[in-house]
């Protein structure tokens, strides 16, 4: 393998879902979608490979996750019927992909999880939970709410616009960027709700208020401990939509509890070279072999 891994062990949690979406829209907003000779589409997949190997040569891990929604319908839509109500179909040259990339990921022998009822999201915080006591855990993910999962053994990587380009988020940078803490991310959602998630916090509370009152009152028990202190229209905007700001709170924060069939012998980072390059010709894609070094 043409890249250098960690001396000490750490762990490389891939958001799967934010990198095929991810990879999917940047080429695809060229109008060109890269093809087999029998016409599958694979523009994701090789997207996907260029923003999972970058970020692997960068960080360097000894072990490797990537974690998957399973579909739509999770405990969270049953709380709330309407959660992710509005996002479309996906495209139908990406649809096929999931399930390529998901074998590319099995010829990699890196561990595809997911779980009936929960989120991508879960099963990254799940994981983190797990490994953060054996080892450095690293989120890699476009999903600015992983930041609530950050702790001195976990960071996020956010991936910015551009190839190659990432913040890393740690409590320290997290706090100096943001002035929150990570737990104080899923207070700011519940004030503020979530319109790519589709759940309302408080109606009339924006990000800007939602942020000076967590940042004054630490949290969300604090804000309603200390209700006679906000203006009258503030007070009365939470006061009306009470079980609705606890609700978004609920939707907000991540499960770190989720069983899952997921070993840290099973994650380790070592790979197979005929597999490989048998999967990335199938593809056509035999460029793809000479960066994972494996021709």
């Amino acid at each position: 393998m043409n890249f250098v891994q960690n001396s000490k062990p750490s762990i490389l949690l891939v958001d799967g879902m934010a990198l095929m979406f991810r990879a999917y829209y940047a080429s695809a907003v060229t109008g060109y979608i890269r093809r087999t000779k029998a016409g599958v589409p694979t523009n994701a997949v090789y997207g996907f490979m260029r923003y999972f190997w970058d970020a692997v040569q960068k960080f360097g891990p000894t072990h490797i996750a990537c974690c998957w929604d399973l579909g739509s319908k999770t405990f969270r839509t049953e709380q709330f019927a309407a959660y992710k109500g509005n996002r479309s179909d996906a495209p139908d040259d990406l649809i096929p992909q999931f399930s390529l990339i998901r074998d590319v990921m099995d010829s990699l022998s890196i561990p595809n999880v997911s779980s009936p009822g929960y989120e991508a999201d879960d099963c990254i915080g799940s994981l983190a939970a797990r490994f953060g006591k054996e080892m450095d855990v690293l989120i890699l993910t476009g999903d600015h709410d992983m930041l609530q999962l950050v702790t001195e053994r976990t960071s996020v990587i956010i991936m910015k616009k551009g190839h190659g380009n990432y913040m890393v988020y740690t409590p320290d940078s997290l706090l100096e960027e943001k002035c929150l803490t990570p737990g104080q991310i899923v207070d700011l959602k519940g004030l503020m709700g979530d319109t790519s998630d589709n759940y309302p916090g408080v109606r009339g509370i924006g990000e800007k208020t939602a942020l000076k009152l967590v940042q004054e009152y630490g949290s969300v028990e604090g804000i309603l401990a200390n209700l006679d202190q906000l203006s009258k229209s503030v007070r009365a905007k939470i006061e009306a939509d009470l079980d609705m700001l606890h609700l978004s709170r609920q939707l907000a924060e991540i499960r770190c509890d989720v069983e899952l069939d997921c070993t840290e012998n099973s994650c380790r980072f070592e790979l197979n070279p005929a597999l490989v390059v048998s999967k990335f010709e199938e593809l056509e894609m035999a460029s793809v072999s000479s960066w994972l070094g494996v021709v």
